[in-house]
């Protein structure tokens, strides 16, 4: 297998990977969440602080600036 075809095959299975995680995104309550930080988009290096579902891991809002400041304290 040369390199174009192990490429093509492991973007393939990330594709895959990607639309079922979605799809268990997309069915979770989000019942629990923490505050992180997370990329600001997949393509980024910046760092921003997001609320995070404990069981996805789907952003799910913003913090306000009283929880940021006591997240940021830690």
């Amino acid at each position: 297998m040369g390199k174009s075809q192990k490429v093509a095959t492991l973007l393939r299975e990330r594709q895959k990977i990607e639309k079922e995680i979605e799809i268990l995104q997309k069915s979770c309550q989000h019942l629990t969440k923490s505050i992180k930080y997370v990329r600001e988009r997949l393509d980024s290096t910046t760092m921003v602080v997001r609320y995070v579902c404990d069981d996805c891991c789907l952003i799910v809002g913003i913090p306000n600036n009283d929880k940021l400041q006591n997240f940021l304290k830690q």
